[in-house]
């Protein structure tokens, strides 16, 4: 890795390094409850990174990112069942996820599919795998040795020892590799958006004719970043149902396509950290809310999207950075102006 690569990735960096710290110690610090509630979180922080990558870098808008975090969270249900042990499940599940979005995405790209067909396209693949799979209910909708379970969903195996399948984690021990898992994806398309694959991408996102006229084959990159965000995507789903313990269909339905624009618009595109803090912010923010009975989640929900959108488009991240840099500026202003009436009274 260049120096010039290190310097730009130095923010990521520093985030990951205070990511390490909290991994080990929020076990010593926080109840078990908040534990496997904070694991849950990760899982969902991990799918907003994957459309941070895919809408902020790539400029593809896609209202089904939850479509990928589901049937990652599916695919390792069923192939744990099967396999009798995770370490496998994982990458199948991984795998397949991404070779599903680079068959969707070869048809959408590659067909010169506008964005806003695009966004609907995804958006029904989502709404497909509900109605689908709410459906199987019966003992006759099996795949292997796992029932698919309908609108109950099926029990997910934990997580085991890669070298012994017989030994399972404990909620804390989930806990750290999911935050493992998040800290690594993270520092991951850090890296990522700083490559020449990254800096494509990020013109194409600005002007696709340009780039195009320039050489590169837009359909292949965006149908590579697309599919690197769904494998990230997989992941995420991969930590939710073994943070919840079991996957449903609900995992697919429109409250949770919607949720994770939203955590991206909060946070602000074109960042990575703003919509993992917006994922955590608005998870125990509705967490909160679920134990009243006077203000409705969806109701609060909308309020902030829309005051976000009118008052703070650029997101929380963007706002603060451009905030910071602004009075990094005035120093110097502020500093001769001083020096100036100094040597003024002195005179």
């Amino acid at each position: 890795m260049s120096s010039a690569m290190l310097r730009q990735m130095r923010p990521t960096l520093v985030y990951a390094l205070l990511g390490i710290v909290f991994m080990f110690a929020a076990p010593h610090v926080l109840q078990l409850f908040t534990i496997i509630n904070l694991t849950t979180a990760i899982a969902l922080a991990i799918l907003a990174l994957s459309l941070a990558l895919i809408w902020g870098y790539g400029g593809i808008l896609c209202f089904g990112q939850v479509a990928f975090f589901g049937l990652g969270a599916y695919v390792y249900t069923i192939s744990a069942i099967n396999i009798g042990g995770s370490t496998w499940a994982i990458l199948i599940a991984v795998l397949l996820t991404s070779a599903f979005a680079a068959a969707l995405g070869y048809f959408i790209f590659f067909g010169r599919v506008s964005d806003v067909y695009l966004g609907v396209i995804t958006l029904t693949v989502t709404l497909i795998f509900f109605s689908l799979i709410r459906r199987t209910s019966g003992p006759e909708y099996k795949i292997g040795k796992a029932l698919l379970g309908g609108f109950n969903g099926v029990s997910s195996p934990p997580i085991n020892l890669p070298w012994d399948a017989r030994t399972f984690l404990f909620p804390e021990q989930v806990f750290y590799v999911a935050m493992a898992a998040l800290i690594l994806c993270y520092v991951f398309v850090g890296w990522l958006v700083n490559t020449k694959f990254g800096r494509v991408c990020v013109s194409i996102r600005e002007n696709e004719l340009r780039s195009e006229l320039l050489g590169y084959d837009v359909r292949l990159y965006k149908l590579g970043i697309f599919t690197i965000g769904a494998g990230i995507a997989a992941v995420g789903g991969v930590m939710f149902c073994n943070g919840v313990g079991r996957i449903t269909p609900d995992v697919f339905n429109l409250y949770n396509a919607a949720l994770t624009i939203i955590w991206v618009i909060v946070g602000g595109r074109g960042t990575l950290i703003g919509p993992i803090g917006a994922t955590f912010a608005l998870f125990y923010l509705t967490s909160a809310l679920g134990g009243q009975s006077v203000l409705n989640n969806n109701l609060v929900l909308g309020v902030i999207l829309i005051v976000f959108v009118l008052l703070v488009p650029k997101g929380v991240a963007p706002t603060v950075i451009d905030w910071v840099n602004r009075r990094r500026r005035k120093r110097p202003v502020r500093s001769r102006r001083r020096r100036r009436g100094r040597a003024e009274d002195a005179r």
